[in-house]
């Protein structure tokens, strides 16, 4: 997702002791007890990790480390758990500069409170968890580790070159003395925040690089993590929505006589669903449980004003793009003379590439607790990719001001940049306020699929030359579609005299040595609502990019291999990943007849992988993806076994956008509505894969979550073409029928 993740400063924030009671655990890192207190329901539910609350005691040093008298330390969080290993990631780093292992301390998340940073801060989106945190959190663990050395050397009364930190203890070389965390935290407390900690060399990890456990599997295993459909609240009630399939309807009237008369419903009332600049009328049913509130909601009698969007279908919107692509669009890029370069060439080729809409299909649906309270305050329990998300956007709808919003963030169930998008939790917050109780609004999986909003569907219209000894010389990708943007951001801001970065994602960032290159965008109009995708516009525009240039090494009678790497000339980090990737995926060995393979690879914001996909041919005329061969460059690893987890994960859902079902339209309506005609990837379809992780340490910190995703389509639609002849230039496809 195109999340810019921004950073947190960390200052020293005050100093609070709160009076009384036990007066026995000091924390380091918070204005307030208040602000630690955990949710209604935890996220795990068990003490010991993620607990609620505090010793009243506190003090204040960065706000992401607090240690109490009696030597428990907890570590916050900010970045939400999606399934993408964060809730281990993050707390590493901080972890591994403190001098502590991971499971000796308890691990809460945050709920986009502002002392944690700024908007985006507390978010996970872009593979920018550990890209835009790495250095940040590890500070945050060094001055604290920092503060505590300084506060055993004072209290010894020794030199501090002297003292050093090991296992939660601050130990005296000289004299093998030694003393806790805990017993320091007051004194260290005091001290001035270092500017400047000098961070670990990743020689003396101990934490980091490791394949270390995730502390949140044993309780999703067990059942007793909690996720936002598990929230609850004294005196709660439930509803279910109901918004009108055809998108940009309008409510006219509804009767709830028979909703009413369904046992547990308390009553109907209209609600708003706010999309980015679009608005969406419904009609909520209230009740006592969710299965009364569902069938009640069945039971209601309402009628829309389509205005004029129950004509839309997709075979009409899929031809008004085409007609689009002979438009010149904006340049986004430009490199050399493309016109000229394309004229004179004595070999030319072009070729119109297409990807569908798709939802994000999460395994939780959207769900969202909320308790609007006197004073216009509302507090909420709702599984989200960002607490401060959440707060800035049920803020601005209910217009009040952002200290008024608490948010309790749980684990979610599956995001995919579907949960950057807060509607769900303003829905709900607007319903509690109107019928002033809290209320869950659980979504169906049908509300999932059919409302979006969705992946935008992209065309891309290239065309390429080729010298007269097979070298490329000429490339242009011209890519039409609607604009994410401008379905989100605020209409009068977005400028479509200008070139959309976010639709032109990649296509200026590939390293290949072509001498003319021109990319341009044509915007489309739509009435949907749109928005980030894992790996967003890549996840589209590398399948096109990548397979024209496999069409362009077969005019030009290459290996696909060979005429990338060719390409290549200087050093880059893409040349590396493709020199590696050819010795991985043993590129060079031939294949058994009926088998194929193809490569691919995609450097974008969030990172660079490159894969190599085998295929063979079925006997009933199909195709089956054999294995997938991965090599990601990361520069630095925090844990491998997640990063494994989420290539592979990405290869899953890259080969179900690519072969089983997007989302169309037909009379204003999803086609697709739930697993059964929006199909995923069966396990027994999953490949074989192996990821190879290029870490080499230093400076450069890539993504790992969505740079696995966009070369596996264009890798097996090449791998396709190999093993069968048949160029794949649109998706899906299905490989029971290639």
């Amino acid at each position: 997702m195109s999340a810019k993740p921004t950073q947190t400063a960390i200052d020293r924030r005050g100093f609070l002791r709160a009076a009384g009671l036990t007066g026995a655990a000091f924390a380091l890192g918070l204005s307030s007890t208040e602000a630690i207190a955990g949710p209604v329901l935890n996220l795990s539910g068990q003490p010991g990790l993620a607990q609620p609350g505090l010793a009243p005691e506190s003090v204040e040093l960065t706000p992401f480390i607090i240690i109490e008298k009696s030597g428990r330390i907890t570590l916050m969080n900010p970045r939400p758990e999606i399934g993408q290993g964060t809730f281990q990631s993050v707390p590493a780093l901080i972890a591994e500069e403190l001098e502590v292992s991971l499971d000796k301390v308890v691990i809460k998340q945050t709920g986009g409170e502002s002392k944690f940073g700024g908007l985006w801060s507390q978010a996970v989106g872009g593979s920018g968890s550990i890209r835009g945190g790495y250095t940040q959190m590890r500070k945050v663990g060094a001055s604290a580790r920092e503060m505590l050395i300084k506060a055993a050397s004072q209290q010894w009364n020794v030199p501090i070159e002297e003292c050093y930190a090991e296992d939660a203890k601050i130990i005296h070389r000289p004299s093998g003395k030694k003393t806790s965390y805990g017993e320091l935290a007051e004194i260290a407390s005091k001290l001035d925040v270092p500017k400047t900690p000098a961070l670990k060399d990743p020689k003396d990890f101990k934490i980091l690089g490791t394949s270390a456990p995730r502390p949140d599997t044993p309780l999703k295993v067990t059942g007793q993590a909690q996720f936002g459909i598990d929230a609850k609240t004294p005196g709660m009630v439930y509803a279910s929505i109901e918004r009108c399939p055809v998108l940009g309807s309008n409510l006219v009237s509804f009767d709830a006589t028979q909703a009413l008369k369904v046992k547990g419903v308390q009553q109907a009332v209209k609600v708003e669903r706010v999309v980015g600049k679009n608005r969406y009328e419904g009609v909520a049913v209230i009740a006592t449980n969710y299965w009364a509130a569902l069938k009640g909601r069945k039971a209601l009698k309402v009628q829309w004003d389509h205005q004029g969007h129950d004509t839309f279908n997709s075979t009409d919107f899929d031809n008004s793009l085409r007609e689009l692509a002979k438009t010149d669009g904006i340049v986004g890029h430009s490199l050399g003379d493309f016109d000229k370069a394309y004229s004179d060439a004595p070999v030319k080729l072009e070729a119109l590439y297409e990807t569908p809409i798709v939802s994000h299909s999460t395994m939780e649906p959207m769900n969202a607790l909320a308790h609007y309270q006197p004073g216009d305050k509302v507090e909420l329990w709702v599984s989200s990719q960002g607490g401060d998300l959440v707060i800035d956007e049920v803020a601005k709808v209910l217009k009040v001001p952002a200290s008024n919003v608490k948010v309790h963030v749980m684990f979610n169930g599956g995001g995919f940049g579907r949960r950057l998008t807060q509607d769900f939790a303003s829905e709900a917050a607007l319903l509690s306020k109107t019928i002033g109780k809290p209320v869950k609004v659980v979504w169906t999986r049908e509300d999932d699929t059919i409302l979006g909003p969705f992946r935008p569907m992209t065309y891309s219209a290239l065309r390429g030359a080729l010298s007269s000894d097979g070298q490329a010389v000429a490339l242009q990708h011209k890519v039409i579609s609607p604009s994410i943007d401008a379905t989100m951001g605020e209409t009068e801001k977005y400028d479509k005299a200008k070139p959309d970065g976010t639709m032109l994602e990649g296509t200026n960032e590939q390293k290949y040595e072509i001498p003319n290159v021109n990319t341009r965008y044509v915007h489309a109009e739509v009435h949907i609502p749109l928005s980030y995708w894992r790996s967003v516009t890549s996840s589209t525009l590398a399948f096109s990019h990548e397979c024209f240039l496999d069409e362009m090494a077969h005019k030009a009678g290459q290996d696909p291999m060979a005429f990338r790497l060719a390409m290549l000339t200087k050093d880059s980090d893409t040349k590396r990943v493709l020199t590696k990737l050819k010795e991985f995926s043993g590129w060079d060995k031939p294949l058994p007849a009926g088998k194929g393979r193809g490569v691919a690879q995609w450097e974008f914001f969030a990172g660079l992988a490159g894969q190599v996909v085998e295929v063979s041919r079925t006997e009933n005329g199909g195709v089956k993806v054999d294995k997938v061969y991965c090599v990601i460059d990361l520069g630095t690893v925090v844990n491998p076994d997640t990063v494994k987890a989420q290539v592979e994960g990405a290869i899953a859902m890259a080969i179900t956008a690519a072969t089983k079902d997007g989302i169309t339209f037909e009379h204003g309506r999803a086609v697709q509505a739930n697993f059964d005609k929006n199909r995923m990837l069966r396990i027994n379809e999953m490949p074989e894969v192996e990821v190879l992780i290029l870490a080499e340490g230093g400076p450069k910190i890539k993504g790992v979550g969505e740079p696995g995703l966009p070369p596996l389509a264009p890798a097996l639609a090449n791998a396709v073409f190999a093993a069968t002849g048949k160029r794949i230039r649109r998706l899906p496809f299905d490989l029971a029928k290639v």
